[in-house]
């Protein structure tokens, strides 16, 4: 019997076994604060969809990349370009859409240019993730209709630990790319010090799939000339990779508050799923990043609290086309930010703030030393507000934000926008059990450096991309209706979302092919699709929903079953289908609980993508079962051991992902193991 094998045993085992060791089954559930709103509400008293994962859950849902970790999330897909990248999908939006943070401050790499790029925010490292949407999201940027995703992993400390020495380690193992990753964190404090030390390192070999890895007929119907003579079979060639990151951080901490800094270097160097032809590509990406944090309570008189965050981040990747280097990427973006927090005016809480944003982007081909993006600066300066009040029974915010934009690329004329949002919610608390929740936000955002002015081949997604001078601001109307039920027998919650887009950004394939250099395709000679930055009127509409009904509760443990759907659809009001939206999806989770001991069943059907938009491919529906356990062993001599266990993808199911631009070469994993521990201390 092989490693596999018995991984798989072992998992079922412990998965299915009743704990004998311990009788109270008592469950306390805590209302989490939402540490990336304003005023750092409570999850129960938001007015629209916000997800929370830490502790526990966190270190169970952790996966390759951040949208790989979120996921399962309602609402939430992956936008995969093979193993190396994953970003965050919400609601059919993504890319500039949906911000990343890290720590309140923007990536600020390159995963929102391309979909071939990979965010340097490490999900391995986080604390807490945090998902919001409506008002709040103003705080961080205009038009991220989809949403914020803040990683929060304590890089600065804002509080002083209880002890000189702590900390944590970790060692995982995956068996679908053989992966294996280490996590190392210190901290601790005394007197007024703070400090953090961080690092982890990750190796991984090709991913096994289950099936061919490229779909030939899907692939030559939207590349003819496309000539395949190379497909694997249970895996994908020149996927493998290794990553390795360092951060340290120390802060002064007091009464009146604190003020830190931290210094992060990331280096991860991944692979591209081939087209089949036998060219390779690998992307070496470097990013360092220097960051400052501080708080000051009670500064003046009618402000609660001052809050200030700088960072730098100096980012770079090299993409290797066949050994040889070709697209190169820099991006050296300075990024700060002010809050002002007052003391309640009457009914209102609230804050107000600036944000600043500079960055020196470029583009080019090392190779030919043609321009792919001319250097460009962009400054970007925006005033927020955000207030929150209550008037009997509803709880309401309100939010705002103005932005000017301006980008200047070497050569050219520069481009001005002057994008400004609002957003309005409110929480209606019927009683105990019933509460109605509707969001109404008005969103813009300026187009972004390389929709603007690309023009050039780009290695990774091997395509001739072409970029637009004539696009505009994005502005996009968002309703979000939502309600909840919570009873002994029962909890049931449900959102139904309605998106218009006016002038929609987009790329998409035009159904030209070109050379490298641009050039006409000529018979025999090897071509690449032209995609092209457009813009159209749009709409989304979806919802997502689901009911927890409790089945059990014994001396054997507690057990839940959770039904579960989610829905998008995107459509151009002109006519044709939004490209790379997620398909519907449903299914249902059983959890058992016992103390310290916790399994899950998981069941997904994901439907059919049927439209897929113009020159692009449908993918067909799947069916994949996960499942999951972990215990936690308490106070070993001072460390808490969490030992924990996944079985992914268990019917071995070879995946197509809608959402991602690598569908018909780059399968989602097969079937896995993955087998983990982590210390505290």
């Amino acid at each position: 019997m092989n490693l596999r094998s018995n991984i798989y045993l072992c998992l079922l085992a412990t998965a299915i076994a009743p704990n004998t060791y311990a009788a109270d089954n008592s469950i306390i559930e805590l209302d989490e604060v939402i540490v990336t709103a304003p005023l750092q509400d409570k999850v129960s008293e938001s007015a629209v969809p916000v997800t929370v994962i830490s502790d526990k859950e966190l270190r169970l849902k952790v996966g390759h990349s951040i949208g790989e970790t979120l996921k399962n999330e309602l609402g939430i897909t992956s936008q995969s370009f093979g193993p190396g990248v994953g970003t965050p999908v919400i609601r059919g939006q993504s890319g500039p859409r949906v911000r990343v943070l890290n720590n309140g401050i923007g990536s600020n790499d390159a995963s929102s240019i391309s979909p071939d790029h990979a965010t340097s925010v490490e999900p391995l490292l986080a604390e807490r993730v945090e998902v919001l949407r409506g008002p709040a999201t103003l705080l961080y940027g205009s038009g991220a209709i989809g949403g914020v995703v803040n990683v929060i992993d304590n890089r600065v400390p804002g509080k002083l630990p209880d002890r000189l020495l702590g900390g944590a380690l970790e060692q995982r193992f995956d068996s679908a790319s053989d992966e294996t990753s280490t996590v190392l964190k210190i901290e601790g404090g005394k007197s007024n010090l703070a400090y953090h030390l961080d690092g982890f390192y990750r190796n991984r070999s090709n991913l096994d799939i289950g099936g061919t890895a490229i779909d030939v007929n899907a692939a030559q119907a939207t590349d003819p000339a496309l000539n395949v003579i190379q497909n694997t079979r249970g895996s994908i060639n020149n996927t493998s990779a290794h990553a390795i990151s360092g951060s340290a951080g120390v802060s002064l901490v007091g009464d009146p508050g604190f003020a830190g800094v931290s210094i992060n270097h990331l280096e991860n160097n991944y692979g591209i799923a081939p087209d089949g032809t036998g060219e390779t590509t690998r992307i070496d990406l470097k990013q360092s990043k220097y960051d400052f944090k501080s708080e000051l309570k009670n500064p003046f008189r009618y402000a609660e609290s001052i809050r200030m965050k700088l960072g730098y981040t100096d980012y770079q990747h090299t993409e290797i086309a066949d050994g040889m280097p070709g697209s190169f990427f820099t991006n050296k973006t300075y990024e700060s930010r002010l809050e002002l927090t007052h003391t309640p005016l009457g009914i209102f809480r609230g804050l107000l703030g600036f944000q600043a944003i500079a960055s020196d982007f470029a583009a080019i081909d090392k190779s030919s030393g043609e321009v792919i993006v001319p250097q460009t600066q962009t400054n970007s300066y925006g005033v927020f507000a955000v207030e929150s009040f209550n008037l009997g029974a509803f709880a309401n915010q309100l939010g705002i934000r103005v932005e000017d934009t301006t980008l200047s690329p070497q050569g050219l004329a520069s481009f001005s926008y002057v994008p400004v949002s609002a957003s309005a919610s409110s929480l209606w608390k019927i009683n105990d059990s019933n509460s109605l929740n509707l969001s109404i936000t008005r969103s813009q955002r300026a187009p972004q450096v390389q929709e603007l002015l690309a023009n050039g081949y780009h290695d990774a997604t091997r395509s001739f991309e072409i970029g637009s001078i004539n696009l505009h601001e994005e502005t996009s109307y968002n309703l979000d209706l939502g309600y909840k039920f919570n009873a002994n027998w029962v909890r049931a919650e449900i959102n139904l979302f309605h998106n218009w887009a006016n002038d929609y950004i987009y790329q998409q394939r035009n159904g030209q092919f070109v050379t490298e250099e641009g050039e006409l395709c000529l018979p025999d000679t090897a071509c690449s699709p032209v995609v092209e930055s457009r813009q159209a009127d749009a709409t989304f509409m979806g919802y997502e929903s689901k009911l927890i009904f409790p089945v059990m509760e014994n001396r054997y443990g507690l057990v839940d079953l959770t039904l579960f759907s989610d829905y998008t659809r995107g459509k151009f009001v002109g006519g044709g289908d939004v490209p790379r939206m997620p398909p519907l999806r449903f299914g249902f989770q059983l959890d058992h609980i016992k103390n310290d001991w916790s399994s899950n069943l998981r069941l997904t059907r994901g439907e059919a993508q049927d439209h897929p938009g113009d020159f692009d491919t449908a993918t067909a529906g799947y069916v994949q079962l996960n499942l999951s356990t972990q215990y936690l062993i308490k106070q070993i001599k001072d460390v808490d051991v969490l030992v924990f266990a996944k079985a992914n993808n268990l019917l071995d199911e070879n995946i197509r992902n809608s959402t991602s631009y690598l569908r018909n070469f780059a399968p989602e994993p097969g079937r896995g193991a993955e087998i983990g521990l982590r210390m505290n201390y």
